[in-house]
């Protein structure tokens, strides 16, 4: 069976469980369409998809799991270098995480992947600015390591010091290690700070 074959028949599955009220069902169809597209590295259509579910999950109070999905699309959109939107999402899934127990001790690593989006795609007062807004919304994040990080990177941007910025990575590396998303973001901002560099001498 072919992509194409594969989807049409979830789409069709999706719309049947959607007209009988069967929301949950219906967005487990959708998280199974973006998957497809996910594998197939389309990333657009990963994420129409993965926003589908979250809102039906969200729809039914199945927070947990479109969360995930959201997640999904954050993860994407970031990918894509759509900074706003992903900042966005992660931003609304930490405060929405901050009053769950099972969820709460996530809002860090929420947080963090929201602040390497600013770096990527705004000024550095904004991001001065939401590394601030943070601690107000999660009081514990100020003394994580996560914090921490974000302040050094801003500081090193501010500095326009890229060996600063190199260092800053490499310590907070050796002391949790980072992913392939986070990695590519943070080289992101690099190059464009050695950009912003070498524009101004």
């Amino acid at each position: 069976m072919s992509i194409e074959e594969a989807v049409k028949m979830l789409a069709m599955a999706t719309q049947m469980f959607e007209d009988i009220g069967r929301l949950s069902m219906a967005a487990k169809h959708y998280k199974d369409i973006a998957d497809i597209y996910e594998k197939e590295e389309d990333f657009g259509k990963a994420m129409e998809y993965y926003d589908k579910a979250a809102d039906l999950y969200s729809g039914e109070n199945i927070e947990s799991t479109s969360n995930q999905c959201k997640l999904k699309v954050a993860q994407y959109a970031a990918q894509t270098k759509q900074y706003e939107r992903a900042t966005q999402i992660y931003q609304t899934v930490a405060k929405n995480s901050m009053n769950n127990n099972l969820l709460k001790y996530s809002v860090k690593g929420y947080l963090l992947n929201a602040g390497l989006c600013q770096i990527c795609g705004k000024d550095i007062v904004a991001v001065q600015n939401a590394i601030e807004s943070y601690q107000e919304l999660d009081p514990t994040f100020s003394g994580t390591r996560e914090c921490k990080f974000l302040q050094d990177l801003a500081a090193s941007i501010d500095e326009m010091d890229v060996e600063k910025f190199t260092e800053v990575v490499k310590e907070f590396d050796s002391m949790i290690r980072l992913d392939q998303w986070k990695t590519t973001l943070l080289l992101r901002a690099k190059n464009a700070l050695k950009t912003k560099g070498e524009d101004i001498t």
